[in-house]
């Protein structure tokens, strides 16, 4: 079983950072792949960004790339998403997600929910414009 904790939301201004924490406990972290997922109200949650055990593999959806950067720290078993120049469309609540994947099953698989095991409790971030 896996925990996995968000922390970093909060309320920014257009064209403003933050950086979204998920620390993961319970197991071993190092062969998971992790993603965020997001979902503003009234809407379906979406794929964001995955990042691969390794570290070697990400990929983001394109309404974020070129904005947002996942990053990890498998010895602080913690997944980082760097969020800079922010929009209004960009409020949601982020999730966290981890499934185990020791082996590369591709980006379209890592960008379903359905195939991920473990999630947060997600955090609000908000951005007014």
């Amino acid at each position: 079983q896996v925990q996995l904790v968000e922390s970093g939301g909060g309320l920014v201004q257009a064209g403003g950072s933050l950086r979204l924490s998920c620390a993961a406990s319970g197991r071993t972290f190092s062969s998971y792949a992790m993603a965020w997922f997001r979902q503003a109200p009234g809407k379906e949650r979406e794929f964001v960004g995955y990042i691969w055990w390794t570290g070697g593999s990400t990929s983001y959806a394109d309404s974020v790339k070129g904005r947002f950067t996942m990053s990890r720290d498998n010895a602080k078993n913690t997944v980082y998403l760097q969020m800079n120049s922010l929009k209004p469309e960009d409020t949601a609540v982020y999730y966290c997600a981890a499934v185990d994947s020791p082996y590369y099953r591709g980006s379209y698989y890592y960008s379903r929910s359905s195939n991920y095991d473990y999630w947060g409790q997600g955090t609000q971030v908000t951005v007014s414009s």
